[in-house]
């Protein structure tokens, strides 16, 4: 059986790794990654501190605030439960 032809352009995979890659900064993970530092900091825990609150690793945690692989969304919600805020996951339309 032939290998199926894909379509040119980005899938969803792609854009993701780019978007993660550069970093840009009005994106949804790296928002989310410099809040929890921020609000890790503010709350004075280490990243040792809020690993253990929410049940993962350190190692976790610092990925996830140097922009690294996306957490999955259970991740997502137990550090919020654990920095005493809400996780808001907002859909919009893309500008194609």
């Amino acid at each position: 059986m032939p290998a199926k032809k894909r379509e040119p352009g980005k899938g969803p995979v792609e854009r993701l790794h780019e978007k993660i890659a550069t970093r840009d900064i009005g994106w949804f993970f790296a928002q989310i990654a410099d809040r929890v530092a921020e609000r890790r900091t503010e709350m004075g825990m280490s990243q040792r501190d809020l690993a253990e609150r929410c049940g993962t690793t350190q190692s976790a945690i610092a990925r996830l605030e140097r922009g690294g692989r996306p957490p999955r969304i259970d991740t997502l919600l137990r550090i919020a439960d654990a920095l005493h805020c809400d996780l808001v996951v907002e859909l919009a339309p893309r500008d194609e």
